[in-house]
């Protein structure tokens, strides 16, 4: 088994594109707020926290099994096509891997929208297991930013 490796997954959500886009964007906010099992807090360390060199520390709740603290950089943004890629750069998840550079693009279909998250990584050590815990943890994170938007639009 090599060090290196891609994990992608597709999740369809009930929620429009933009909506779940704006979600997202609002991360720092919306999520330590309505998600508190899975983030703590979120703060912006650098940038205005959804442009490109933003830096964004996460302290992680219990709904977190792998690390409780990480520090991401965002590497690039494309409004156009609701698509942000971001690279770990700090916190517990560097002692796993060396590099872990993840994207997130939303995409309409019909009513609501298709949510595709890839993740490409360097393991530290041939022990260490690809990141399924992780990307499990974001199609978690997708369903219920889903179920809260869903709720706002029935308020």
């Amino acid at each position: 088994m090599g060090l290196t490796g891609v994990l992608h997954v597709e999740v369809e959500v009930k929620s429009p594109a933009e909506k779940f886009w704006v979600a997202l964007g609002d991360g720092v906010n919306l999520f330590p707020k309505e998600f508190p099992k899975d983030y703590k807090t979120m703060q912006v360390l650098a940038g205005d926290g959804n442009s490109p060199g933003s830096i964004r520390l996460i302290i992680y709740g219990e709904g977190s099994t792998l690390v409780k603290v990480s520090a991401e950089r965002i590497e690039a943004v494309d409004l156009e096509n609701k698509s942000m890629t971001y690279s770990i750069i700090g916190g517990e998840m560097l002692e796993y891997y060396k590099t872990f550079k993840g994207t997130i693009t939303v995409t309409p279909k019909g009513g609501g929208s298709i949510l595709k998250w890839s993740a490409e990584f360097e393991k530290t050590g041939h022990e260490i297991e690809d990141p399924h815990v992780i990307k499990d943890f974001a199609v978690k994170n997708f369903k219920e930013i889903d179920e809260y938007l869903l709720k706002q639009s029935s308020v």
